[in-house]
């Protein structure tokens, strides 16, 4: 059963790639990818087509971000597409409860179908944090979230829980209150990206990266990731 479990899920996370891609690549006109006005073209109708129906896209993303999720896809491409497509605050928003509930998607999935095998390849490599976590789960994988989840990739980081049986109302609320600072930096730099080429007569690397819609989350980012460390080493050091 598992295996062939893996397999459609397999199938499943190919198939909503290459659909994905294939929305975002059908209309793109290869010969004027170094053009930046296409991509001023490309943005003002990205906006006329988001706007047109926001409720409607916005279920659109929501259901792709959850599936995509939910087949360990990767995380920052969506945090990056929801801030260019609703902004930092609606695409935080959008992107923290989707991804949050394509986690627990992927959570109870594995939990349910793949726990053997989850422990089997992870029990070892994070024993010293088990401890830790049965202790206070909502807590500690909250501390966990908003870290980061200590550099794992983002597909397994969602299936950590697995190794100590985590309630799934402690799982969701845990990762949607420690994603936020993190989702909140990328959606600006998405959103920055978009307000760049809309008001960007021609485009300079130096120009995108002092922009303050670039600079500042980056600034942000960079706070976070030393806050990250330094709370890594308080909690989740050897010596705890």
């Amino acid at each position: 059963m598992s295996k062939n479990l893996k397999i459609i899920l397999g199938i499943s996370y190919l198939l909503v790639l290459i659909t994905f891609l294939f929305f975002i690549f059908r209309g793109i006109e290869v010969s004027r990818l170094d053009d930046f006005s296409y991509y001023k073209e490309l943005q003002k109708n990205l906006v006329i087509f988001i706007s047109s129906n926001l409720i409607m896209n916005l279920i659109y993303f929501f259901i792709f971000a959850v599936i995509w999720v939910a087949l360990l896809g990767f995380g920052t491409p969506i945090l990056i597409f929801s801030g260019i497509l609703f902004g930092q605050w609606l695409g935080t928003l959008i992107s923290v409860i989707s991804i949050s509930i394509g986690a627990l998607l992927l959570y109870v999935i594995g939990n349910f179908f793949f726990r053997d095998l989850v422990k089997r390849i992870l029990e070892k490599k994070f024993e010293k944090y088990i401890f830790l976590f049965r202790r206070n789960e909502f807590y500690y994988f909250f501390i966990y979230r908003f870290i980061g989840g200590l550099g794992v990739p983002f597909g397994l980081q969602n299936l950590i829980p697995v190794l100590f049986g985590m309630k799934n109302l402690n799982y969701f609320f845990a990762s949607f209150f420690g994603f936020i600072p993190n989702f909140f930096i990328i959606n600006t730099i998405g959103s920055g990206l978009n307000s760049y080429i809309e008001n960007a007569e021609s485009f300079s690397v130096l120009n995108l990266i002092f922009s303050s819609e670039i600079y500042l989350p980056i600034l942000m980012f960079v706070v976070l990731m030393t806050l990250s460390f330094i709370i890594k080493k308080k909690f989740f050091d050897d010596k705890n």
